[in-house]
């Protein structure tokens, strides 16, 4: 990012806060508060976004029934079950 502030130091146009003295050397943080104005005189390449609305498919006045509600699935670790040895073991049955 720095790098990107330093190449565009020369196109970018002071503009001080209130409190802020006006500078000839911009410093890479005045950079950046004047480099909104840089982007937007760029551009996005990013496509418009499409408009929300009903299916095309879907008649003026027609009313969708709710979409269906499932449970939630919560996993959990399964305990061990001990095998059929370990209990008739004969270390057990003598305590």
């Amino acid at each position: 990012m720095s790098w990107q502030l330093w190449l565009a130091r020369d196109e970018c146009r002071d503009t001080p806060l209130p409190w802020q003295s006006a500078q000839d050397k911009l410093s890479p943080g005045r950079v950046a508060q004047g480099f909104g104005v840089i982007l937007a005189a760029i551009g996005t390449p990013a496509k418009t976004p499409k408009p929300r609305g009903k299916v095309p498919g879907a008649t003026p006045g027609q009313v969708r029934p709710p979409k269906p509600r499932y449970p939630t699935v919560k996993k959990r670790a399964s305990k061990r079950k001990k095998s059929e040895a370990s209990r008739s073991s004969p270390s057990l049955q003598a305590a």
